[in-house]
């Protein structure tokens, strides 16, 4: 697979590295073992509308690629760290996500499958929203995969953290709970906030909610002393989430538009003014 050949720049916002470049470039520079948690979600080789990347690659070239990204991933990531990869099929290629996780055996162990419901439908009531889908052959597509990620299969985990409460009260004390929380499962809904325009979503065709990347993180656990590290960063969405968690967050992308929202974003987070965009 050719990449483009960009110079990468670094930039510091308060404590988070942007970088605009290559992320298999810039990850071959970076420290080995020196991230604490990596959540990403790469171009799927679905057809999405990118501006500097070909999101239709023959599924073998991808697959490849993404291979030698993720030992770059295993290399900079902590030995107790925690790698969430949100990645999704479509009717057309349900088979990827799964041939892409059987690539990484070698480099990984699957501690955790999770899967993000991003609408549900509950007898006669949809909660959620979703793409809808023009077919007589295919169903709509509601749901992504979340792939849990880590060097032996053996990180601890927050599991009540990232719980919920229970809706059966009684639990708590038939079954000697310390606290009203539950693991929350496999199985994350977590809907997109309602957009009505491509702007709202940034101008970029595959963002995910806040919601998400702080769930992997609190899962996980963190405190200030945590590295974050999005390799494919979009808009920063990772990285606005370790913020708000309080953590630092290292975010790469290649393309200059998404870097500048990045930047805004995270500005804003930090009740900064982003000079750029005036």
């Amino acid at each position: 697979m050719k990449h483009h050949k960009v110079r990468a720049r670094r930039e510091a916002i308060g404590p988070h590295a942007l970088i605009r470049g290559d992320a298999l470039n810039v990850m071959r520079r970076m420290p080995e073992a020196s991230v604490d948690i990596v959540v990403t979600s790469p171009p799927y080789n679905i057809g999405l509308a990118y501006r500097t990347y070909n999101d239709r690659l023959d599924e073998q070239d991808y697959i490849g690629w993404m291979q030698i990204i993720c030992a770059q991933i295993a290399r900079v990531l902590k030995p107790g760290g925690s790698f969430f990869l949100n990645i999704a099929g479509s009717s057309a290629q349900p088979w990827l996500p799964f041939e892409l996780i059987t690539q990484l055996r070698d480099i990984f162990v699957l501690q955790n499958h999770i899967v993000w419901i991003k609408s549900v439908s509950i007898e006669e009531k949809t909660y959620g929203h979703f793409k809808p889908v023009n077919s007589t052959r295919f169903i709509n597509h509601n749901h992504e995969h979340v792939f849990h990620l880590t060097h032996q299969g053996d990180v601890p985990l927050q599991r009540l953290a990232a719980g919920v409460p229970f809706t059966d009260k009684s639990n708590i004390n038939r079954r000697r709970h310390a606290v009203d929380r539950r693991c929350r499962g496999n199985t994350w809904f977590i809907p997109y906030e309602t957009v009505r325009h491509r702007k709202e979503k940034f101008l970029h065709p595959a963002t995910f909610p806040v919601a998400l990347p702080t769930a992997c993180m609190t899962l996980h656990g963190y405190d200030e002393r945590t590295v974050l590290l999005d390799p494919f960063m979009g808009t920063g969405t990772s990285l606005v989430a370790a913020h708000e968690l309080g953590a630092s967050g290292i975010g790469i992308d290649i393309d200059t538009r998404y870097v500048s929202v990045a930047r805004r974003r995270l500005r804003e987070a930090l009740g900064e003014t982003d000079d750029e965009a005036s």
